[in-house]
């Protein structure tokens, strides 16, 4: 019997459920082997529905925590060291869940860099522009347009409503744990990016970043001349093992829900030892969380800044792949005492975001129009994926070899040839890609493309993999 669970009214019980079950299994409070009660007795003991505890044990199990024996029950996992290994052997869980935050340093002042991405199918982070609700997109924008208020200045750090509702979609969607008063709306993620780097980075500090990881960040964050220190990935992952021996850094970049581009995702006790590791040198991460939304078939881990209260996390994300990328529109979650500094850098390179379209996402997500959306395009997305997989295995299989996670709007193709060669000419018959090669600091890069699937349809899919066929064969 466990009766000494307890939940806070505010948050989401299957959160709550979840995250105290893993801390007590991570913990070894449940040892490997340890029985749970039946997820009938579990919701008796708790007074919570077993339809939450059944999705928390669902959960669990697809994490590798538990396991099923038929007729006897629900077990924490045999091999339970093989799901907390990766963050080494010596991982332990910080008492009380918060930290002092890392110190701030002055305030540096620099000139973004311009980037241009056409909008041709399979060009990566593009969704699916033709599956957009356009007609009920302009009655709330019709609705917000008459409305006299909208047609000033309101505030640099964001329209309220937007911000609450953005607020509480994290809270329920991704266990982040903010109000609207640390939220700041910029011009897109890469605004927030840069405001980042504008806020955090001194000359001479060292920025840790992915490798492979997102082109978008590195520009950002390095474009002061800072320099960028390569993190390996390990199973396509940030190799959380490696971040002993890099050195000190004032910033982290990362993609842990779904790493960009080659689509792993970083378990709970990676994310724990990622955020003890910065916290021991004092370190902020940035938690830069793109595609989230878009998991086909489980749900996806709690941001890393929810895991704890005051982590040293800096929580970016925007409405580019959610909705559309001309809205232009993004957000930061900021501690508290970060809020300002960064708002004064706002003010100074942008002030505010266009009002009108902030109001219009607000009622679009206060409606409930948003999460429809969203469920709507997952499942789009998840039809896409299932048939670019099948498309590639049939007429690429023995030339290419597709990395493939069940998220995201965009398959990995690897292989022997000339990526930024293959990438150009693809641009010249009608589709684009990135090269993988492109996405590497330093000399040392896999070959292979980076192919966004969302923005393609399936006649494009097998149009583009059979020039492709034609290509590889060719050379």
């Amino acid at each position: 019997m466990i009766d000494d669970i307890r939940f806070d009214a505010d948050q989401s019980l299957q959160l709550q459920l979840y995250r105290q079950l893993a801390d007590r299994i991570l913990a070894q409070r449940y040892p490997p082997g340890y029985r749970l009660p039946s997820s009938r007795q579990m919701a008796e003991d708790l007074g919570v529905s077993r339809n939450t505890v059944n999705a928390v044990y669902d959960q669990l199990k697809a994490e590798g925590f538990l396991q099923s024996h038929a007729g006897r029950g629900v077990f924490v996992h045999e091999d339970i060291g093989s799901a907390i290994e990766p963050a080494g052997k010596k991982l332990k869980i910080p008492s009380g869940g918060s930290f002092r935050l890392p110190s701030l340093p002055d305030r540096v002042r620099g000139t973004p860099r311009r980037a241009e991405d056409a909008c041709l199918p399979f060009q990566p982070g593009l969704p699916d522009l033709d599956a957009f609700p356009v007609n009920a997109w302009n009655r709330v924008l019709h609705h917000q347009e008459s409305r006299r208020g909208l047609r000033g200045y309101d505030s640099t750090q964001g329209y309220l409503p937007l911000r609450t509702a953005i607020a509480n979609y994290l809270r329920t969607s991704r266990g982040v744990r903010c109000h609207a008063d640390q939220i700041v709306i910029t011009n897109g993620a890469q605004q927030a990016l840069s405001l980042l780097a504008d806020v955090f980075l001194s000359p001479g500090d060292r920025v840790l970043c992915e490798n492979p990881g997102y082109r978008g960040a590195r520009n950002a964050l390095g474009r002061l001349g800072n320099p960028l220190v390569p993190i390996p990935l390990k199973n396509q992952v940030l190799d959380v093992t490696a971040l002993p021996h890099l050195g000190s850094a004032r910033l982290l970049f990362c993609t842990p829900t779904h790493q960009y581009p080659m689509g792993g995702i970083l378990d709970l006790s990676q994310r724990m030892a990622l955020v003890q590791w910065a916290r021991q040198n004092d370190c902020w991460i940035v938690e830069d969380d793109y595609d989230s939304e878009f998991h086909f078939f489980n749900k996806p881990f709690a941001a890393v800044q929810g895991m704890f209260d005051n982590a040293p996390v800096l929580y970016v994300g925007s409405f580019s792949k959610t909705l559309l990328p001309a809205l232009r529109v993004g957000y930061v979650v900021l501690p508290e005492e970060v809020v300002e500094p960064v708002l004064w850098a706002k003010q100074v390179s942008g002030g505010e975001t266009p009002l009108l379209i902030q109001a219009t996402i607000a009622e679009f997500m206060e409606s409930g129009q948003f999460v429809r959306h969203v469920r709507r395009m997952r499942q789009l997305y998840r039809d896409k994926w299932q048939y670019f997989q099948d498309a590639v295995q049939r007429k690429l299989g023995d030339l290419v070899q597709p990395v493939a996670e069940s998220a995201g709007m965009h398959l990995v193709l690897e292989g022997r040839f000339d990526d930024s060669a293959l990438s150009g000419w693809l641009r010249k018959q009608g589709f684009g890609s990135t090269p993988l090669s492109a996405h590497y600091i330093g000399d040392t890069a896999s070959s292979g493309l980076v192919m966004g699937f969302a923005s393609a349809s399936e006649r494009e899919m097998e149009d583009c993999v059979s020039i492709l066929r034609s290509e590889l064969t060719r050379v």
